[in-house]
């Protein structure tokens, strides 16, 4: 039998001897961050454990007594204002990055958004103007972030938005947000067919229900986590640290053929009828 080593034997050989943590050297821009139990924050304390230098968002002055000590204990060099619904800001963010790093190889989406009587009433009585505020906030603004981080992927990159089971199946209350979310997860695809020849990821996460403050819009959120604990096949609800740890495997080269599909961190929520 040869004993020449196979190429799989060759690159676990190489990772064992390696002390580089896996994002050493990346850079990163996580959009999103609301406070300590954010998705986002949970993500950007994964990307900065692995390595990864960051660029933090935060809403407006109003949120920035709840950001900035995060943006500190990240030590993030970049802390930028970032409202998608203000004309420039999305624009301005990518400014600064290209004038500080010149590149950008991570970008995580994180923000939604609907009018509370719009999220609260059912899909058919949603108002028009609700209805393209919420796909605007939560969805194109994914597509207006991939465009722009696009020519800074001068070496490929990765993608991530924010997505949940209610994009897949009818969640009782998660109302308009349902049709908004699948149509993200729809643009996530189209955008790692359109971005994979440049060697450009993009992956929705899917976690299951998490105690934020965005999740706090949602009527009567206590009950949906109480099924998603019963029904989930782990009997467990996942935390930040949970989905940052999933998010920053897949922002890794190790996961550099993985595109296009929805990531599922639920303990298995999602395959139970």
């Amino acid at each position: 039998m040869s004993t020449e080593m196979t190429d799989a034997e060759r690159f676990f050989d190489d990772l064992a001897k390696d002390t580089k943590k896996p994002l050493e050297g990346k850079k990163a821009l996580v959009v999103g961050i609301a406070n300590n139990q954010s998705i986002a924050y949970g993500c950007a304390l994964a990307f900065r454990a692995f390595g990864a230098e960051l660029a933090i968002t935060y809403l407006n002055e109003k949120s920035k007594k709840y950001t900035e000590p995060l943006a500190e204990r990240l030590e993030a060099p970049l802390y930028l204002p970032c409202d998608v619904r203000e004309e420039g800001q999305l624009e301005a963010v990518f400014a600064a990055i290209e004038q500080a790093w010149g590149r950008l190889d991570i970008g995580l989406h994180s923000i939604a958004f609907a009018p509370r009587e719009d999220l609260h009433g059912r899909v058919v009585d949603c108002s028009k103007e609700g209805f393209a505020m919420a796909m605007d906030v939560s969805c194109h603004s994914f597509i207006r972030m991939a465009r722009l981080a696009e020519p800074l992927m001068t070496n490929g990159g990765a993608l991530f938005t924010m997505s949940y089971y209610g994009a897949e199946k009818v969640v009782e209350r998660y109302n308009v947000m349902g049709p908004v979310k699948a149509a993200l997860e729809a643009s996530a695809r189209y955008l790692a067919a359109e971005l994979g020849p440049k060697g450009i990821r993009v992956n929705p996460i899917s976690p299951g229900p998490i105690r934020t403050r965005a999740a706090s819009g949602i009527d009567r959120f206590d009950k949906l986590m109480e099924e998603a604990a019963e029904r989930a096949p782990s009997r467990m609800l996942v935390t930040i640290e949970d989905v940052g740890m999933a998010t920053a495997f897949l922002a890794t080269d190790y996961a550099r053929l993985i595109t296009g599909d929805t990531a599922y961190i639920d303990g298995g929520y999602h395959i139970v009828g």
